[in-house]
């Protein structure tokens, strides 16, 4: 997989667009997007499987529902994974470099999780049985202008705005938050990830450094996930990741993220361990 674009500039330009233009996107955008999931892979060592669907024209449009989210969408992506191992985090890693290479191209994208109708986009993506279907994204040109129900879920959920790094970077343990100056040359990764999107804009990651590396833990909403069969959560965690590692090597620093590196801390109530990010 080739970042080849800015992250900043992407992370910084990407929103969840819920109404969309009839504009039709180029073939030649359609191309690049094929070949860049084509490209795609994680640290995590899980497979990820993408659909897609055009809706134009379908006979049973009526059945992909969103419940009233999305409006003037006619193309949406999928993924399929077999959930064993660190496979959400693996999804989150890689639908987020789509989500922001769709962005780059100047085109919306707007993560759904849980409004959408799974049993009609599982029939009309062909998903197989069996198969957790977690995460879809539509993507199309954005409308100048948003939809009423668009406009309540940015303000219920407070969209447009995030943590303060005092809630989400600690130094050495969880008492200490860490500042940009202490953070020094990977203050840039960390802003990436706080700007992040996640499920609900609930932001549930937590980053400590601890003896030169980054380790990352979920912070467990109580009940949050209960409406699943798989912790949402960790797929924002995998949104994490991405930020973090496309962050890092814009910047030309190195190193790999690990499963199973986790430092002797205390750990607050609801947190628990993910991964970490060890230095070269």
């Amino acid at each position: 997989m080739n970042i080849n674009f800015s992250i900043e500039e992407a992370v910084t330009k990407r929103y969840s667009v819920r109404n969309y233009q009839e504009r039709e996107i180029e073939t030649e955008k359609l191309e690049l997007i094929k070949s860049f999931i084509d490209s795609l892979d994680n640290p995590f060592g899980s497979k990820i499987n993408f659909h897609y669907l055009d809706s134009k024209g379908m006979k049973n449009e009526e059945k992909l529902g969103t419940y009233g989210v999305i409006k003037g969408a006619k193309q949406y992506i999928g993924t399929t994974i077999t959930l064993e191992g660190q496979a959400l985090e693996a999804l989150g890693y890689e639908f987020e470099a789509l989500v922001l290479y769709l962005a780059h191209l100047g085109l919306g994208t707007c993560w759904l999780g849980g409004t959408f109708d799974r049993a009609g986009f599982a029939e009309a993506m062909k998903v197989k049985e069996g198969d957790i279907f977690p995460i879809i994204t539509p993507y199309g040109y954005p409308s100048d202008h948003k939809h009423e129900m668009e406009i309540e879920m940015r303000k219920m959920i407070q969209a447009d705005q995030r943590k303060e790094w005092s809630e989400l970077f600690f130094n050495e343990n969880f008492s200490s938050p860490i500042t940009k100056e202490e953070a020094k040359d990977m203050a840039f990764a960390l802003e990436m990830v706080r700007l992040g999107p996640s499920a609900s804009n609930k932001q549930p990651w937590r980053i400590v450094l601890k003896d030169g590396n980054w380790h990352f833990f979920e912070y467990k909403e109580p009940g949050y996930s209960d409406r699943f069969s798989y912790d949402i959560q960790r797929v924002d965690m995998g949104i994490a990741a991405a930020h973090f590692d496309f962050s890092v090597k814009d910047k030309n620093i190195n190193g790999h993220f690990e499963i199973s590196n986790a430092p002797a801390i205390e750990l607050p109530e609801n947190v628990q361990y993910s991964f970490s990010w060890i230095r070269d």
